[in-house]
């Protein structure tokens, strides 16, 4: 197993737990808006291999979005859905202005990018704002940690039967393992909870629940995936030694955040 990959996880995930742990709003707001500059920053650079994104306007769509997650939950989507026409409108002024130095396609992929990162990332903080959202927000990053980890360990040592081409290392065995590791390991967590924090959440409902987000966090693999393979690279980075950019690390939780908040808003 590769060691910086291992050494990277064992730092990694203290640092997050204590965020998310004795950290307050403002912190997590902070820690949410460095990795989705970052992640934008690296998604920025791989697509500038077949388009010019139209850079400050993504950056600056950043700092609404995360800024206006700070606020509060109905404040937040208030903004961002008033937000994102003006967005649309300074890409095309882009193109306008420029004479055309910009196209279609340079927008498009600019707005992928926006939608993709920091508005997806934005419903992190909105988990954070709901009842006992420290916790929910443990269920979302533990689900997909559970599923990387037991999905890579597995599939790596015991994998026979290949998943999908878009990702050619995954295996069947891993994906059916991430699932389950997911389900142990968020079964284990509620144990925790109901033991120290005297908060009771049904096992069989969490069990549904993990299984149905350890699904969505693996198809969001596939999809930071694909858009590698759509520009022929095999990281988005380098910073995090043994597994590559930020989006390498988080493109999973990125993807399941939105279908989290929808889940823990109106069924928990």
């Amino acid at each position: 197993m590769d060691l910086k990959r291992i050494l990277t996880t064992l730092i990694g995930i203290p640092l997050v737990i204590a965020v998310i742990a004795f950290g307050n709003k403002l912190l997590l707001a902070i820690c949410i808006s460095i990795a989705s500059v970052m992640c934008m920053y690296e998604y920025f650079k791989v697509i500038s291999n077949i388009s010019k994104p139209i850079k400050w306007v993504g950056y600056l769509s950043n700092i609404i979005i995360i800024f206006a997650s700070i606020i509060n939950d109905y404040n937040t989507i208030k903004t961002v859905v008033y937000a994102i026409p003006f967005i649309i409108m300074l890409l095309f002024l882009q193109v306008i202005f420029t004479n055309m130095k910009y196209t279609f396609k340079d927008s498009a992929y600019t707005l992928f990018g926006i939608m993709y990162i920091p508005f997806f990332l934005m419903f992190l903080e909105l988990i954070r704002c709901l009842d006992n959202g420290k916790i929910l927000v443990g269920y979302a990053i533990s689900i997909t940690w559970a599923t990387d980890i037991f999905a890579y360990l597995i599939g790596r040592y015991f994998g026979k039967h290949k998943l999908n081409p878009i990702s050619p290392k995954k295996t069947i065995e891993g994906a059916i393992a991430g699932v389950i590791g997911a389900v142990v390991f968020t079964l284990f967590y509620t144990y925790l909870i109901k033991s120290f924090c005297k908060i009771e959440y049904s096992y069989m409902f969490i069990t549904i629940i993990s299984i149905i987000l350890s699904i969505v966090s693996q198809i969001g693999d596939f999809v930071a995936s694909s858009i590698k393979r759509f520009v022929d690279i095999k990281d988005y980075g380098t910073i995090l030694p043994g597994h590559g950019g930020m989006l390498d690390r988080i493109d999973s939780l990125i993807f399941l955040a939105p279908f989290a908040y929808l889940i823990f808003s109106e069924l928990i």
